[in-house]
């Protein structure tokens, strides 16, 4: 059963927030993607973190993802990949880069693609 999202929450979670550009973005998703704009409104503390050991693991060659938190450098990352994130450590952006993956922060994709449509969600 899919949880009810509500859109009072993540205004009152907005209100928190300082960065304006998280603001314009959770603003935008509220409408298109509520689910993802509750993920982003929620404390930085509580938005998770990935290696990129671990995303090896949980995606496939040649996919677009999606992941509400920060990458980190840790590990190596053989698949190349197009992944969209919170943020990214200096370190996994240099070995992204590396690997010929394309990187891109939330706000950047969200302009070119307002749905995130073809985007796998990873938690």
């Amino acid at each position: 059963m899919k949880e009810k999202i509500s859109k009072t929450q993540i205004e009152r979670r907005l209100r928190k927030k300082t960065n304006p550009i998280l603001v314009n973005t959770i603003v935008k998703l509220k409408k298109t993607n509520p689910q993802i704009a509750k993920l982003l409104a929620s404390p930085r503390k509580k938005q998770e973190k990935i290696n990129l050991e671990v995303l090896d693991k949980k995606v496939k060659e040649g996919e677009s993802v999606l992941f509400i938190g920060k990458v980190l450098g840790d590990g190596k990352l053989e698949k190349k990949i197009r992944i969209v994130a919170s943020s990214f450590s200096k370190s996994a952006e240099e070995k992204l880069k590396k690997g010929k993956s394309e990187i891109m922060m939330i706000e950047q994709e969200i302009n070119k693609n307002p749905k995130l449509s073809g985007l796998k969600l990873i938690n």
